[in-house]
């Protein structure tokens, strides 16, 4: 099953010089061609970066996935999903809420560090990637 990267994932596996079970998990799933990326995870992994080397190295390497379509459908979806997190007093980004619908939409797991996701998990029909990190 394919899974879609939260940016806090991808933060830690390309702008850290550090090896961790994290980055190679996403390793590992790049290998594999499961890794699901949608156009606001690569803008705001790409955003705030001020060397325009480093930028264009970091665009080069994310060039590799394609991005998922974001339709209408997804953008209610999250605007939904919003409301129903904040009907339980869950509040979180209309990022984070369409990072949700596009993966309940397409049926894709989400790989995450951000604590905030296993709060919306409570509510919404999302599933997290947990990976057994040893």
């Amino acid at each position: 099953m394919k899974v879609l990267v939260d940016t806090s994932v991808w933060s830690l596996a390309l702008r850290r010089n550090e090896q961790n079970a994290i980055s190679e998990k996403l390793a590992e799933l790049i290998r594999e061609s499961l890794v699901a990326m949608v156009g606001p995870v690569r803008q705001e992994l790409l955003s705030g970066i001020t060397d325009s080397t480093v930028f264009n190295n970091l665009k080069s390497k994310l060039q590799s996935f394609d991005d998922l379509p974001i339709t209408t459908n997804e953008y209610e979806t999250a605007a939904e999903f919003y409301n129903t997190c904040r009907k339980h007093g869950v509040q979180g980004s209309h990022i984070d809420f369409l990072i949700c619908a596009v993966a309940y939409n397409h049926d894709l797991l989400i790989f995450t560090t951000d604590l905030d996701f296993t709060h919306y998990e409570k509510f919404l029909p999302i599933r997290l990637f947990r990976p057994a990190i040893a």
